[in-house]
């Protein structure tokens, strides 16, 4: 990556963020130290604390970021049908295509939550709860109406969320299928996890993971 040796504090804080994700998603957060977060950027590793006054400071900041960000991209995402398929196939194409862009943060944010203290770790776990919340509302609502069958609401979503985020796992780019291909077959599988039907319109991927880019 650029090295950043101005005194333009916003781009030096953002190149540290982009590196320590991408250090950690490698090396561990026990292992990485500041130092070499500092070495990667190029800034002097004192000149660190002026943005992150522990390391733990800078995990907590990595993880907020994703788990807030997550749920703002499903807040714009949400669409303003009240039909349960609809709104479960959005779900699934955002929370796709969101991981696949963010993939070395997602790892952070789900390998590390060891590593903060318990009253971060309770306030990451809040976000995550009030994300996977919309989900289990989705199939609550979808069984209610009778378009989907689902014995139990709560496994399923949490089968559910696991399946899709496991994308980051295998998926890389330029190999067989894209990203709309992956997000197409997702909804399909998804769709017959919860015994519901979609017309063929509705299982193709809108925009947003057509255009998602896996770094």
């Amino acid at each position: 990556m650029a090295r950043t040796t101005g005194s333009d504090g916003e781009k030096t804080e953002a190149a540290l963020r982009e590196a320590a994700v991408s250090l950690i998603a490698r090396l561990g957060y026990e292992a990485m130290s500041m130092r070499q977060l500092a070495a990667e950027v190029g800034v002097q590793a004192a000149a660190l604390y002026r943005y992150f006054p522990t390391k733990e400071d800078l995990l907590f900041t990595l993880m907020r970021e994703h788990m807030e960000g997550l749920l703002k991209a499903w807040e714009a995402a949400r669409p303003a049908s009240v039909d349960p398929v609809t709104r479960l196939a959005a779900y699934v194409e955002n929370h796709i295509a969101f991981h696949i862009e963010r993939r070395h943060a997602t790892h952070v944010s789900n390998m590390e939550l060891r590593s903060l203290s318990h009253e971060r770790l309770t306030y990451i776990l809040k976000i995550r709860t009030t994300y996977e919340k919309e989900l289990r509302t989705i199939l609550r609502d979808g069984t209610e109406a009778g378009a989907f069958e689902i014995d139990d609401t709560g496994l399923t979503a949490m089968a559910l969320i696991q399946m899709m985020t496991g994308v980051i796992v295998w998926f890389r780019p330029g190999e067989r299928l894209s990203i709309a291909e992956v997000t197409t077959t997702y909804l399909s599988m998804t769709m017959r996890l919860v015994g519901a039907t979609i017309s063929h319109g509705t299982a193709r991927p809108s925009g947003r993971a057509r255009d998602a880019v896996a770094l």
